[in-house]
Formats: structure tokens, C-alpha cells, sequence
């Protein structure tokens, strides 16, 4: 008999920028994997409702409800949190995936020296990588807190471990993720509310498709050498990783910061 290490166990799971990408395959992942219902947030209503979709049918009875909101928006991001909650009358895991990826940098500044930036073009990777962490976490964790059980997972990037030259803003807004998840799981251990991050390299979502056409034939030479392993990487390598750290098998990690990226930092 096969036994589900990684089961959620009748959990309720809130996940952020779930409409697409690694959040897609999470919610879809999560809801397969024992939660008791899935709350599918996206900053587009459509791209949410869509998800929320595919993922109920992809997980027959558990119960996924559409969440659209802006998480960069403080008031929007607690009635999200307190929407999940009514409803279903917690949230004992809480996955921020929401994120503004280095190729969305067209749409908020191009890729480029900090020198050559100004404020403005740092603003929406804070804005949404940092503040919506803060924001969405900190509405989250008090009932987590009060029951003494919650388990938060947020995505990173390896630029906010490494740093990545032309993306100071980024990477600036990254690594702020990672030392708050730090900082928070020091704070909320002693009620059993555990906090860590993964931290992705390149990972096939609608930003990055372009690269992975003919087999990463768009992907320049010199970043291909960078990962150990002989591919990029798929959402499920992200999902996976933060199904692993919202179970139970991951009972006794906290404060820490998963590299999910082909070896991509071991070969910096």
C-alpha cells in the first residue's frame, strides 16, 4: 500500500497569480494532493474564473472558488483573505505566487543598468513581488497564528538569491521576500505556523514560452550553460516543491529558502 507523504489532509489553500503558469499547476496540484478546497486568486477575473475551472475539474469534489484581486492593493488583498475565510472558515495554507517576472520588464521598464533606471521603473516589481507578499501574508497569518497550525509558502526567484545584473529592482524585490519569510518564521514557529520560499529559475509560464519554442532554440547559449540539468524548467518542478513544503513531510523545516532552478545557482 502507497502511502501520500506529501497530503494536505483536508486543508484550505489560498494561492495567488493562480491563473496561469506555476500557479495554475499548483492549485491544480494541491487540490489533487488532499486539500478540502482551493482558492484560485488572479489579478485578471477571466484568467481567474478560467482556472478555478480546470482546476475543479481536474480534482473532482473539492471545492475551488475564483478570487480576482489586485495584491498589490492592501484593501484588496484583505477582502480577499477575508472572502476565503468566510467562505470556508479558514485558510490553513497560503501559496504567494503572485509576481511580476523579468519578461513583463517591457511592460514596466526594459531590462537594464540600475543607473540607467529611475523610480518609476522599480516601482511595480516592489509594488507587486514585495508589498503584495506583505500585504496578502499579513491578513493571512493571524488566523493561522490563533489555530496554531498554518504553513505559508512564497515564490522567489534565484535573483533574489544571487542577484541578476539589469534586474536590481527584481532582484531588490525577491530577496526583500525571502528575508521577510525568514524574519516571519522566527516570529510565528512557536504557534506552528511554518514559512519558507522556493526559489525559481527559468520556468516555462506564458512571460517565458518564447524561449522554450524548438527546444530552447531562443534561449541564448551562455544562460542555457548555466543549469546543471538539460532543460529548463516546468511548472510542476515549482508546484511540486511547494506541495512538498505546504504537507506535512515538511513538518519540521521553516526559515528556509528551496532552490528549484536545475542547479542554476550551484554553477553561479
Amino acid at each position: 500500500m502507497t502511502t501520500n507523504v506529501c497530503d494536505l489532509g483536508g486543508r484550505v489553500v489560498l494561492i495567488t497569480g493562480a491563473g496561469q503558469g506555476v500557479g495554475l499547476e499548483t492549485a491544480r496540484l494541491l487540490a489533487q494532493n488532499g486539500a478540502r478546497a482551493v482558492a484560485v486568486n488572479d489579478l485578471v477575473a477571466e484568467r481567474a474564473h478560467a482556472a478555478a475551472a480546470e482546476v475543479a475539474t481536474a480534482a473532482p469534489g473539492v471545492a475551488v472558488v475564483a478570487c480576482p484581486a489586485d495584491v498589490s492593493d492592501e484593501r484588496a488583498a484583505r477582502a480577499m483573505v477575508a472572502e476565503v475565510e468566510a467562505r470556508f472558515g479558514r485558510i490553513d495554507v497560503l501559496v504567494n505566487n503572485a509576481g511580476i517576472p523579468p519578461r513583463d520588464a517591457l511592460a514596466v521598464g526594459p531590462r537594464t543598468h540600475f543607473l540607467d533606471t529611475a523610480s518609476a521603473d522599480w516601482e511595480p516589481w516592489i509594488r507587486v513581488n514585495l508589498y503584495g507578499v506583505l500585504y496578502t501574508t499579513h491578513a493571512a497569518v493571524r488566523g493561522m497564528v490563533a489555530r496554531r497550525d498554518g504553513r505559508i509558502v512564497t515564490v522567489i526567484s534565484e535573483a533574489g538569491r544571487l542577484g541578476e545584473a539589469g534586474l536590481c529592482a527584481y532582484s531588490a524585490a525577491k530577496a526583500g521576500a525571502a528575508a521577510f519569510s525568514r524574519a516571519l518564521a522566527k516570529e510565528v514557529g512557536a504557534y506552528d505556523v511554518r514559512v519558507n520560499c522556493v526559489a525559481l529559475g527559468i520556468t516555462r509560464t506564458p512571460s517565458t514560452e518564447h524561449w522554450f519554442r524548438d527546444g530552447h532554440a531562443a534561449m541564448p547559449q551562455a544562460m542555457r550553460q548555466r543549469y546543471l540539468l538539460p532543460r529548463l524548467g516546468e511548472p510542476r518542478d515549482a508546484a511540486a516543491a511547494i506541495l512538498f513544503l505546504a504537507s506535512d513531510a515538511a513538518g519540521w523545516i521553516t526559515g528556509q529558502t528551496l532552490p528549484v532552478s536545475g542547479g542554476y545557482s550551484v554553477n553561479w
